[in-house]
C-alpha cells in the first residue's frame, strides 16, 4: 500500500522543477523581488544551464533509489552532497564554459543551492508527514495507552514504530537523565523519572509500560522491572540489543517481562579460546543429556564443533527431543543419542570404550530434595553416588582426559539426602583424581531458572490455575542463575582445573522466595487479593538458607571473575573401597537407615529436624481460618 503511489520519475521531475523554481527565486531574493531588466538574459541562460547540469547531478548521485515515505537522515545527507557539488560546478559552467555569458550576480550562486536543499528536503518531509497521516493517523487513537521507560536510542526507535501501530499509543516517557526531562520524542513528552511511574500511571490511567533499555546492564533493567511490579503496571520489554542490531527482530516486537528479567544477570563472558582448545574436534560425552542442565551443556558444546557428541540418558523421550532439536539447529554436529543407566556398569563401559570421549560431563542425578528424602532415599544414593562411581571408574580405565561432575550447593553442609549423596559423589571424584590420567573437576552451583523441578515453573502453573501460590516458609531464600549461564561456567571450569578442584560459581545475591512469588503474581497482572500466597512449612530435608561453601572450606580466585576454587577437605585413603562395598548392596534400604549411614560417610550431614507445618497465612499476614 505504501509503494503504489511512489514513482521515481515523478520525484525526479519534481526536483527538476525545484531547480528551475529556486534559480528564479534566488534572483527574486537577490533583487528584493524586483529584477532589473538587464539581468533577465542572465536569468534565462542560467535557467537552461542549471536545469541541464543539476538535473544530471541529481541522477548521478542516486537520489531516487529510496522511497519518499521512508525519507530520513541518509536521504538528507545525499541531498546535501548533491547540492554541494552543484554549488561548485554551476558557476564554473556558466561563467567559464559559456562564452559571452550575461552577468549573473554572485549571490545568486549561493542563494540557489540553499533554496534547492530546502525545497528537496522539505518536499520529502511534507510527503512523509502526509503519507503517514493517511496510513497511520487513524490508528494512533485506537491503541492502548502505554508509557515508555527510557528515552535513549531504543526508546526513540520504539516511539517512532509504535506511532504506526494500532495496538499501542505512547502517552509519555520516563527517564532518569536530568538532561531529558521535559523534552519530547516524536511529540511524546518525557514526563519525569522512572521512580514516578506509579504516580504517572495513575494520573494518565495507564496500565502498561514498555522498558526500552536493551543496552543497559541487567541490574538496571531488573530494577526498572521491579518498579513496574510495585506500581502494579503490566511490564513489557524490548528485545535484546543484539537481536535488534542483527535484524532478527524489530524494536517494536515487545514481549512480556518474565521472571528471568527479575532474577537474571548480565551475560556471562567465557574465555572461548580455552574452552575451544579442549572441545574442538574431540569426542565429548554428556550424561543426563536430556535434562535441563545436560541438554544446555550439549547446546553449548555444539558451538565448539566437537567431532562427536555422545548424549547418554535413561529417558528415551528426552533423547528423542534432543535429537530432533539438533537435527534442526545443529545439523553439522554428529550427535549420538544413547539410552542407558549410569548405574549399569556394562552399558557405561561399552559406551566409553567404544567412543573414547576426551571429556565427560556428568550431569545425571536425582535432584528433587523432598522426593528423594524418604521412600526414594536408597535410589538417590545408588544413582547419585554409585552412578557417579561407575562413570568415573570407566573414565579412568579408558584414559578419558577430563571428567567434570555437575554438583550442587546443597552438597555444602547438607541437611537432606540429595545433598549428602552429591557430597559423596564429589568425594568419589576427589578420591579418583590421583589415579590414572583422568583430570577430575567438580562444579557447584545453586538453582537454575526454569530447570526441571524448579520452583518457578511450579509458581507459573499455580498462577495460571488461579492460585494459591504455595511457599514453604516466609524467610526461605535461594540462589538463582540461568541455565545457559550455569552451562557456560561448567565448560569454563572444565578448561581451568588441574585435577580434584571444586569450582564454586558466583551465584550473586540470594532471592527471598516469598518476594519472588509476589512479584510473579503482579507480573501476571493479578493482585495478592486475587491470588494468595500461602505458607505450607519446610519440606523434609529443606534448608531455609542455601550455602555455597562448607564451613571448613576456603576459596581462592581464578582468572575468571565468576569462578572460585574451594579448598575442600581431603578424602581418606581406603574410604572409597569401604563406601563401594556399602553401595553395591542389592537389598532395598529404608530412608531412616540411609540417613543414618549417610551421617557416617558425610560427617557434616545434619538431617533437618521435622518442623510443624505453618498455618496458611493470608496476604495481610493474618491466619486464615
Amino acid at each position: 500500500m505504501i509503494h503504489k503511489s511512489y514513482s521515481p520519475s515523478l520525484v525526479y521531475l519534481s526536483d527538476v522543477f525545484g531547480v528551475a523554481l529556486t534559480w528564479w527565486a534566488a534572483y527574486l531574493v537577490r533583487f528584493n523581488f524586483a529584477i532589473p531588466p538587464e539581468f533577465l538574459p542572465g536569468l534565462q541562460l542560467g535557467l537552461v544551464v542549471v536545469v541541464l547540469l543539476q538535473g544530471i547531478l541529481l541522477r548521478v548521485f542516486g537520489l531516487y533509489r529510496s522511497i519518499w515515505v521512508f525519507a530520513s537522515l541518509p536521504d538528507l545527507v545525499c541531498i546535501a552532497r548533491t547540492v554541494a557539488v552543484a554549488t561548485l560546478l554551476t558557476p564554473l559552467v556558466i561563467v567559464v564554459a559559456v562564452r559571452y555569458a550575461p552577468e549573473v550576480p554572485r549571490l545568486v550562486f549561493l542563494i540557489q543551492p540553499v533554496l534547492l536543499a530546502l525545497y528537496m528536503g522539505g518536499s520529502r518531509a511534507l510527503y512523509r508527514i502526509w503519507k503517514e497521516s493517511r496510513l497511520y493517523g487513524g490508528l494512533r487513537a485506537l491503541g492502548q495507552p502505554v508509557i515508555v521507560l527510557g528515552a535513549g536510542d531504543a526508546a526513540v526507535g520504539l516511539v517512532r514504530e509504535l506511532s504506526r501501530s494500532a495496538e499501542w499509543r505512547v502517552v509519555g516517557l520516563l527517564d532518569d537523565s536530568p538532561g531529558r526531562q521535559g523534552r519530547e520524542v516524536y511529540g511524546c513528552k518525557v514526563l519525569g523519572r522512572i521512580a514516578d511511574l506509579e504516580r504517572v500511571a495513575e494520573d494518565l490511567k495507564v496500565g502498561h509500560a514498555i522498558i526500552a533499555m536493551p543496552n543497559e546492564r541487567h541490574e538496571v533493567r531488573r530494577k526498572v522491572a521491579g518498579v513496574c511490579v510495585r506500581a502494579g503496571v503490566k511490564a513489557l520489554i524490548v528485545p535484546a540489543i543484539e537481536d535488534v542490531m542483527t535484524g532478527r527482530v524489530s524494536v517494536s516486537e515487545v514481549r512480556r517481562v518474565d521472571v528471568e528479567d527479575l532474577l537474571g544477570r548480565d551475560p556471562v563472558r567465557i574465555h572461548t579460546a580455552e574452552v575451544r582448545e579442549y572441545l574442538r574436534g574431540k569426542s565429548v560425552m554428556v550424561t543426563g543429556a536430556g535434562g535441563s542442565i545436560g541438554s544446555e551443556l550439549c547446546r553449548q558444546i555444539a558451538r565448539f564443533e566437537p567431532s562427536v557428541l555422545v548424549c547418554f540418558d535413561i529417558s528415551e523421550f528426552a533423547l528423542y527431543r534432543l535429537s530432533e532439536e539438533f537435527a534442526t539447529h545443529f545439523p553439522t554436529v554428529q550427535l549420538l543419542a544413547l539410552a542407558g543407566d549410569v548405574k549399569d556398569a556394562v552399558r557405561v563401559d561399552e559406551v566409553i570404550t567404544r567412543y573414547h570421549p576426551h571429556a565427560i560431563f556428568h550431569a545425571a542425578a536425582y535432584k528433587h530434595v523432598p522426593l528423594m528424602e524418604d521412600e526414594n532415599a536408597w535410589q538417590a544414593v545408588r544413582n547419585n553416588v554409585l552412578g557417579t562411581w561407575q562413570v568415573a571408574r570407566s573414565a579412568v580405565a579408558c584414559g578419558v582426559s577430563r571428567f567434570v561432575l555437575v554438583s550442587t550447593d546443597k552438597a555444602v553442609n547438607p541437611t537432606n539426602v540429595m545433598g549428602a549423596t552429591k557430597r559423596l559423589a564429589e568425594q568419589v571424584c576427589q578420591a579418583l583424581s590421583s589415579e590414572g590420567r583422568t583430570q577430575f573437576e567438580i562444579v557447584r552451583f545453586g538453582n537454575v531458572l526454569g530447570s526441571a523441578g524448579s520452583v518457578i515453573p511450579k509458581f507459573q502453573e499455580q498462577i495460571a490455575s488461579g492460585g494459591p501460590v504455595t511457599v514453604t516458609h516466609p524467610d526461605i531464600t535461594r540462589y538463582f542463575m540461568s541455565i545457559p549461564e550455569a552451562a557456560q561456567l561448567v565448560l569454563q571450569a572444565g578448561s581451568m582445573g588441574q585435577g580434584g578442584e571444586i569450582f564454586v560459581l558466583d551465584m550473586g545475591d540470594p532471592v527471598k522466595i516469598a518476594d519472588l512469588a509476589r512479584d510473579m503474581i503482579r507480573l501476571s497482572g493479578h493482585t495478592e487479593e486475587q491470588i494468595r500466597v500461602v505458607f505450607t512449612g519446610l519440606r523434609p530435608g529443606e534448608k531455609l538458607f542455601e550455602e555455597v561453601l562448607a564451613d571448613a572450606e576456603e576459596t581462592r580466585a581464578t582468572h575468571h571473575p565468576k569462578l572460585r576454587i574451594a579448598r575442600a577437605q581431603s578424602v581418606e585413603e581406603g574410604r572409597l573401597v569401604e563406601l563401594l562395598n556399602w553401595l553395591r548392596q542389592r537389598r532395598a534400604v529404608g530412608g531412616a537407615e540411609v540417613r543414618r549411614e549417610l551421617r557416617r560417610w558425610v560427617p557434616e550431614y545434619a538431617p533437618a529436624a521435622p518442623r510443624p507445618p505453618l498455618q496458611v497465612l493470608s496476604p495481610a499476614g493474618q491466619r486464615a481460618s
